[in-house]
């Protein structure tokens, strides 16, 4: 095992082993309240350091990255729409959320409504989305173990869902709150390390990106293709295959000529010497000049794509459960609110990190525009500039431990979240909470788990968004017009949340099987991007169906409608705010 794997093993275990005794902290929780939102006892500055902790995931870490290294300047609207998501839940939800004095999604549905039907749908849309974000946290993980030291991918994601399943079993909310709060710091310090070092490199560095051509290999350089791809050819280039190109086993120097495209299998090694152009995978921007250029890749419906994605993440935040569940522990609308802000200015620091980085990726790990491994970027960053030595050694594993607390943090939120559902809506309340909440915890952490021992091959970022397609499909028209209009109802939120559910989950579903609407004709790419990007329809339709459906069956109005939404913005001072849940056991 090289110094760089020994070092970054070794930082991966004593960050796991900090945040596990911090969380310590937590571990006298006793009441519901501890359990779920922390007693609603933590300050508008914590508690925006353990939000920005927990959102800041696999795909910001790592897929952010990756995809600027790709994608360039197109990849930029992912952070935007992250960190523009806190703009609207600030304006829209965060506060009365705060007031309806909910503990969960679903028990904010039931205090709205009233109706047991509908909070047993919101309980399974919290496991579907907490289930299919988990996912990447955890594949996270174990890629990053996996690039550092190259053991197999499933012993790192094996370990992190374990890791993560222990910490909240034992302290719930109060617990991950202080562990949240810490990664975000701790985050935020392992990728300003990297970007300075970069920079202070690439300032005597002769690269430049205003040219028309492609990155270059700076050494000989061998790739392993990971997933099959297919790679587009700037400039000719000379490269040794061992494997399978364009249907044909290869074993042997191959000359790629200015313009094609080869299609290359998994498993596939391709040998590149110092100077020679690097293949970009199909769609991409080919040169560095047109990497600089919005929508200059060669993707069809780039524009529609970009605002489906727009849609997604902007609204999906305030539909992600673990995100709304750091707003219940603030003490008042007002602190929630300016947690809302001070996570703003957090997120908007880490992303212009994670984007310098991208930039970075461009010049030193250029194989992986070949390999189809992009979200090792982040990762390979450090040995790449400053070599295999101990200075490398010790930035490579500094980086791999603030990945790894990216994944415990996010994926801890996202589990006491399914815990706090489990428990209170799926097992019986029988007993106490300190006694239920560890059950729950084990039941909804392990199928996420084991799923997650079986690669998947997606980007982490392009993962994300597929669930805050989700997310924005289901609870956002919910929360906005729960919030803003006293006209929905019971069955109308019902039918909103089933449509929007399945329509964009439906769509990403269809997509991943590799069915082409493209293949039918005229109009099939379109179909294609709405298929993989479904926000732009599946968010307005779930919209329209909530309100048609609530103005049909009107007379299923609530009758305290008016004092519920008095309760939800009403300011404080007038002491209208109360918990549902009062719980001394």
């Amino acid at each position: 095992m090289s110094l760089t794997a020994i070092v970054s093993l070794v930082a991966i275990v004593l960050v796991a082993v900090v945040s596990a005794v911090i969380g310590s902290i937590g571990h006298r929780t006793r009441l519901t309240s501890d359990f779920l939102v922390a007693s609603r006892s933590v300050g508008s500055r914590m508690n925006a350091s353990a939000i920005s902790g927990e959102y800041l995931s696999a795909a910001s870490f790592l897929g952010i990255a990756g995809l600027i290294l790709i994608q360039g300047v197109d990849a930029l609207w992912y952070a935007v729409g992250y960190t523009a998501g806190y703009l609207a839940l600030l304006l829209f939800v965060a506060a009365p959320l705060r007031r309806s004095g909910a503990y969960t999604v679903p028990d904010f549905a039931d205090a709205r409504l009233a109706s047991p039907a509908l909070r047993r749908v919101c309980a399974a849309v919290v496991i579907l989305i907490c289930w299919l974000y988990l996912l990447p946290q955890l594949q996270g993980a174990g890629l990053t173990l996996a690039i550092v030291t190259g053991l197999p991918d499933w012993i790192g994601s094996g370990a992190a869902g374990l890791i993560v399943v222990l910490t909240v079993a034992l302290g719930g909310m109060r617990s991950v709150t202080f562990v949240q709060a810490f990664q975000y710091w701790f985050k935020l310090t392992v990728l300003a390390v990297p970007v300075i070092i970069g920079l202070a490199v690439w300032m005597g560095d002769t690269h430049t990106f205003a040219r028309s051509e492609p990155p270059e290999f700076r050494e000989p350089t061998t790739v392993s293709v990971e997933t099959p791809a297919v790679l587009q050819v700037r400039l000719s280039a000379d490269v040794v295959a061992r494997g399978t190109v364009d249907g044909q086993p290869v074993d042997g120097p191959l000359r790629w000529v200015a313009g094609s495209t080869h299609a290359v299998d998994s498993g596939t090694e391709l040998d590149f010497a110092a100077g020679e152009p690097v293949p970009v995978t199909s769609g991409a921007p080919t040169d560095d000049e047109s990497w600089l250029r919005p929508f200059s890749g060669s993707e069809p419906h780039q524009v529609l794509a970009t605002y489906s994605l727009l849609l997604a993440t902007f609204l999906g935040t305030m539909g992600l459960p673990h995100v709304l569940g750091r707003f219940y522990t603030n003490s008042d609308g007002r602190a929630a609110r300016r947690s809302a802000v001070i996570v703003l200015a957090m997120l908007g620091g880490f992303y212009i990190l994670v984007t310098l980085l991208g930039v970075l990726s461009r010049v030193y790990t250029p194989q992986l525009l070949v390999s189809g491994r992009s979200d090792a970027a982040v990762l390979l960053l450090p040995t790449a500039i400053l070599g295999d030595g101990l200075l490398g050694a010790l930035v490579g594993g500094l980086v791999a431990a603030g990945a790894w607390a990216a994944f415990l943090s996010t994926a801890s939120g996202l589990l006491v979240s399914l815990a706090s559902v489990v428990s209170t809506d799926v097992l019986p309340k029988r007993g106490r909470m300190a006694g239920r909440f560890p059950t729950a915890t084990v039941l909804a952490g392990i199928p996420p788990t084991v799923v997650a021992l079986i690669p998947t091959g997606l980007n982490f970022a392009e993962a994300v968004a597929l669930v805050f397609a989700v997310a924005a499909s289901t609870f956002c028209p919910l929360l906005v017009l729960g919030i803003w209009w006293r006209g929905l109802t019971d069955v109308g939120a019902i039918v909103g949340v089933l449509v929007g559910g399945v329509v964009s989950a439906g769509a990403v579903a269809v997509y991943l099987t590799g069915v082409r609407a493209a293949t039918l004709g005229p109009g099939g790419a379109s179909v294609d991007v709405l298929l993989y990007r479904p926000a732009i329809v599946s968010v307005p339709l779930a919209f329209l169906v909530m309100v048609v459906v609530s103005r049909l069956t009107r007379a299923r109005r609530p009758a305290d409608a008016g004092q519920v939404l008095l309760r939800l913005h009403a300011p404080e001072r007038l002491g209208l705010m109360r918990d549902r849940l009062e719980d001394s056991a």
